[in-house]
């Protein structure tokens, strides 16, 4: 690789972690883990499948992060009854008179740099048809007419899981599943604060394109795996035999996503630390915890010498942030000083200890001894 194809890497990665990501985390108060799985969705090139009730912001972050990038969006709410021409568009009528079956796809999905389909197994086998070229070869296909999409990303959202195989067909097309669900209480504070803000139209748009987008989703594949390639060969069979079902397919596919996740890190070479991705691969609830115990133990195994620059999300499945938890520790404290019922300084009382429980997963120990402070300080101050 040229310093030049290096640079070019770094910068990318650096300027999407800091203009897009990283205020979306801010914009989205409790979303960090879904932010960063739909990072590396994006990069990657691959779709993702949000699980989650209504009302938990799915189609607002694929919406914003559209907007970060200047992009297209396209987002429809499925039901048993959507036909193709809702989400494709109708024939040309002026074309249909001249003998031509042309679709007019004027602000539809086959434009759009971003595709959301909420209630996705709500899906007809008519849509199902007409979607699966879309999710594995970015095509549109009507008759005759072929075209190539320009979407960077599709995601697919429900609160349930497939339940029949025609449905577990067009879920498998989702690499990725992240859960999303509403904030802790804790955190519903900060929520307020952050939807009002978006309200307002406060966030700045990012410097980064869907042009800048593309020239990552190209990089992939220069990237060098050659050095993680036997620990990963180790991991898929060890996941397998933990009766994780990874097809072949699916497995040589989460490559891109291993890559995509050292991109963002500004990495030429993928290590150990990358293989944090493996936990959003399940299909079900159980399968979900068996990931977090197994990919859990595989990273904290890695020597430290095969994940430097490793992704946030390596250090585990939520790492707390330090500089959140300080905040939070000190409007509890402001909290503690204003309450005088009891049933309330009870109620604050519960929350400084589901604090300092996530204190202790701090990386950084300077950070951590600081919030321990903060906490014994306020635990002199409770009932």
């Amino acid at each position: 690789m040229t310093d030049d194809a290096h640079a070019t890497r770094t910068d990318l990665g650096k300027r999407l972690t800091a203009e897009v990501l990283e205020p979306l985390k801010s914009a989205f108060v409790g979303k960090d883990e879904i932010i960063d799985v739909m990072g590396v969705c994006l990069v990657a090139g691959e779709n993702l499948f949000i699980l989650g009730p209504p009302g938990t912001a799915k189609s607002a972050l694929v919406q914003v992060l559209s907007q970060q990038i200047k992009g297209r969006v396209f987002d429809y709410l499925l039901t048993r009854f959507t036909e193709p021409n809702e989400l494709f568009g109708p024939f040309d009528i002026r074309k249909l008179r001249e003998g031509e079956l042309v679709t007019n796809t004027e602000g539809m999905l086959p434009e759009a740099s971003f595709i959301f389909l909420d209630e996705l197994l709500n899906a007809n086998s008519a849509i199902l048809n007409s979607l699966l070229l879309v999710l594995n070869e970015r095509i549109f296909r009507r008759g005759r007419e072929t075209r190539k999409l320009p979407v960077l990303m599709v995601v697919g959202a429900s609160n349930r899981l497939p339940e029949d195989d025609a449905l577990a067909a067009l879920f498998d097309r989702f690499l990725l599943r992240v859960h999303c669900d509403n904030v802790e209480t804790e955190q519903l504070h900060d929520v307020l604060v952050a939807g009002w803000r978006m309200d307002q139209k406060t966030q700045a748009a990012a410097t980064l394109t869907t042009d800048d987008i593309r020239q990552m989703q190209q990089l992939i594949g220069t990237a060098d795996l050659s050095q993680l390639r036997p620990k990963y060969v180790e991991t898929i069979q060890r996941l397998r035999h933990a009766g994780i079902p990874i097809s072949d397919r699916r497995a040589v596919k989460l490559q891109r996503l291993v890559v995509a996740s050292a991109l963002i890190c500004g990495r030429s070479e993928a290590n150990v630390s990358d293989l944090w991705i493996l936990r959003y691969i399940w299909d079900n609830e159980e399968q979900a915890e068996v990931l977090a115990t197994l990919v859990g133990e595989i990273l904290e195994q890695a020597d430290e010498s095969e994940v430097t620059d490793s992704h946030p999300r390596s250090h585990g499945r939520d790492t707390p942030n330090p500089e959140k938890l300080a905040h939070d520790l000190e409007r509890l404290g402001e909290r503690l000083a204003e309450a005088t019922e009891h049933t309330e300084r009870s109620y604050l009382t519960d929350q400084l200890s589901i604090l300092a429980s996530r204190v202790k997963w701090v990386q950084d120990e300077q950070q951590r001894g600081f919030l321990d402070d903060q906490i014994e300080s306020l635990w002199k101050r409770t009932p």
